[in-house]
């Protein structure tokens, strides 16, 4: 199952028709969230505030039906099912996709502050979702046919790769894994230097499992956020993951990941990096 929180927003039926786009490929049903107050969503309570409550319940309704004529229109074939979530949308979403492959929503949404560039809800659910997340802001008009990774060398590397095979794969892309390096005094090696080595040894197995995959190996020497927006740039998919190095403990998202919520200008998709800490996924 595929799932993608809905507002109202144009931006949450973008979302809904990469999601719709995506569940098809992986021939897996889409499920489409809303959330309201909890207290609404009880359709037999009853004291004053019942009126008010059945407004909230018509207009999330109102909002789950656009938004599922959407994906119908974009992807007519794919099972559709819709339903109204009770609470914080960013709770209200975790929670609903805890059995879900993919969590799928819009940069920003209704009632945004002026220049923030990223909803509060997009960036709490890709910190915090037990599965992996596609942030999705506006479409390139012609994206091109590949899906973008950034590895760092760290163990996040492999889930990342993996997961961006896996896309490029279904979608018949390229795929294009791109190390940013910036170590002061030093030049890419000819050889088997240290930043070729990062990306040999995140590779290695992969390359085996997909082998229709065409992989483009990129070594860029300057800071990762600006190498992976430039990179991203007119790409279908650019896949980072929630954790690399220089993370501080205690922090839910790395740098990296953060600042692309913001900046990339791509579908980002946000895998998550589980340690032995964190346990498996429930």
């Amino acid at each position: 199952m595929i799932i993608v929180g809905v507002d109202g927003s144009r931006a949450g039926l973008e979302a809904t028709a990469w999601a719709a786009r995506e569940a098809a490929l992986r021939e897996v049903p889409l499920t489409i969230g809303h959330a309201i107050a909890g207290w609404a969503v009880e359709t037999g309570a009853g004291g004053r505030y019942a009126e008010v409550a059945a407004w909230m319940r018509q207009g999330g309704e109102s909002v789950l039906a656009t938004a599922a004529e959407r994906a119908r229109r974009e992807r007519p074939g794919i099972s559709v099912k819709t339903v109204l979530l009770p609470g914080d949308p960013r709770g209200a979403l975790i929670d609903a996709a805890r059995e879900a492959q993919l969590l799928v929503v819009g940069s920003h949404g209704l009632g945004a502050v002026r220049g923030l560039l990223v909803g509060s809800v997009a960036h709490g659910v890709a910190g915090q979702a037990t599965c992996d997340v596609v942030v999705v802001r506006e479409l390139p008009a012609q994206p091109r046919d590949e899906v973008v990774a950034g590895v760092d060398g760290s163990p996040a590397s492999s889930r990342v790769l993996g997961f961006a095979f896996a896309e490029a794969e279904l979608r018949g892309h390229a795929l294009r894994v791109v190390h940013a390096w910036s170590w002061t005094g030093l030049e890419p090696s000819d050889g088997e230097g240290p930043e070729r080595a990062v990306l040999r040894d995140a590779l290695a197995g992969h390359r085996e499992n997909h082998p229709g995959v065409h992989v483009i190996e990129e070594i860029v020497q300057g800071h990762p956020v600006e190498v992976l927006r430039e990179a991203a740039t007119g790409a279908g998919l650019l896949v980072v993951g929630t954790h690399g190095y220089g993370t501080f403990a205690g922090m839910v998202l790395g740098s990296v990941s953060q600042a692309m919520l913001q900046h990339s200008p791509a579908p980002l998709a946000v895998v998550r990096c589980r340690t032995e800490a964190q346990g498996p996924r429930p």
